[in-house]
């Protein structure tokens, strides 16, 4: 582990804590853990449980268990503590022998409506991070309830932001709160950079295949790609386009665009490497090319390809495919379920933590306004 160097000459490791609900943890959770990390040397995050989510802001998606592992999923985290306390104290800090706190810039509040972080905002142990613009949990929820496909379409309109449908579920760029209403993701070369580790496999490495769509990246996911990665050292995670996924997956499918599961799936600790936009077969020129030694699937059906071919028919040919079972049952279509069948709840969730949001900003406002009308008093 580094070491930082301190004003007594002393060195000692800067131990940086995170906390949150980390439902449904997307690549922005990721980005801010990443940037968190950059701040010191060692990362822990804390976890809230699901009663205190319920009590403060409404049901989460996921039970407790399920985002304490994909937590521990994210690369940069080092270590995790289950049931977090929801307000961040002092007493947590020292209990961890934490420097500071880190969040992002948007405000967390409890169910009275105090600002979580205000204890170590006093103590001057809390340092901030950009937030992620244009993914939240609360988007991704309405993607599901509307059931729009705007988040990926193709063409002269791939970067347009939905604006006919305002709804409370942050559907659009005129969505009222800043922090739960969608704006619009710019992915960027700098982006892909930031969340990849950037190193080739060794010449001795056994190099791993698996692709598919990946999306709103789940422990499923996570456990496949755990054991997928036993099977080697360097693993390749082929990521299909949005309209391929969506000719296998119908409906709305994929719920996040081709962007959105790329950075997703590299801030997984068990990716080496994706390929953005892979072809659905995999073809000899496909695994010459990355070198492949093997190529896993799960257990999840495979539709065939647009000419009625295994996409798989080449590995399989030359003794170089195998199925592994992750042991987990989940899949993108039962967390859909789930948002669906406690819709009333999750909307509910929504508008509440929207007006509390728009509390937040006018108190902002009105603090802002009256700090820049005492300092025009003092200057007359």
């Amino acid at each position: 582990m580094p070491e930082s160097k301190l004003q007594n000459g002393r060195t000692k490791a800067v131990r940086v804590w995170c906390d949150g609900c980390y439902d449904m943890v997307h690549f922005g959770h990721a980005n801010s853990l990443r940037q968190a990390k950059a701040l010191g040397d060692y990362l822990i995050v804390g976890v809230h449980t699901d009663e205190e989510i319920t009590k403060h802001k409404g049901p989460p998606v996921f039970t407790q268990e399920e985002r304490y592992k994909m937590v521990r999923g994210i690369k940069w985290v080092d270590e995790v503590v289950e049931g977090a306390p929801y307000v961040t104290t002092l007493e947590t800090l020292d209990k961890y022998d934490c420097d500071f706190c880190c969040h992002g810039d948007d405000i967390t509040m409890t169910a009275d409506g105090v600002d979580t972080y205000h204890m170590v905002k006093t103590a001057g142990r809390y340092r901030e991070v950009q937030r992620t613009a244009g993914v939240s949990t609360t988007d991704l929820v309405g993607r599901m309830l509307l059931l729009t496909r705007n988040h990926f379409r193709q063409g002269e309109h791939e970067y347009d932001v939905e604006k006919e449908h305002s709804s409370t579920m942050g559907q659009d760029s005129l969505a009222r709160s800043p922090w739960t209403g969608c704006s619009q993701f710019l992915p960027t070369t700098q982006k892909i950079i930031q969340f990849s580790d950037g190193k080739p496999p060794k010449p001795s490495d056994r190099v791993i295949y698996v692709a598919g769509a990946f999306d709103l990246f789940h422990v499923g996911h996570l456990d496949f790609l755990e054991k997928a990665k036993e099977c080697g050292d360097y693993l390749i995670v082929g990521l299909h386009t949005d309209p391929v996924v969506n000719r296998y997956k119908g409906s709305n499918y994929p719920i996040m665009n081709l962007h959105e599961r790329v950075l997703s799936v590299l801030a997984c600790k068990y990716v080496s490497e994706v390929v953005i936009g892979a072809p659905y077969t995999v073809t000899k020129d496909l695994m010459d090319h990355f070198k492949v030694d093997i190529v896993i699937h799960g257990t999840t059906p495979v539709m065939n390809d647009v000419d009625g071919r295994d996409p798989f028919a080449y590995p399989k040919q030359i003794k170089k495919f195998i199925t592994v079972e992750s042991g987990n049952d989940m899949t993108t279509e039962k967390i859909v379920d789930r948002i669906i069948r406690n819709r009333l709840e999750f909307e509910a969730r929504n508008v509440k933590k929207e007006k509390k949001e728009l509390e937040v900003i006018k108190f902002l406002e009105k603090d802002k306004l009256k700090e820049s009308s005492f300092k025009i008093s003092a200057r007359l």
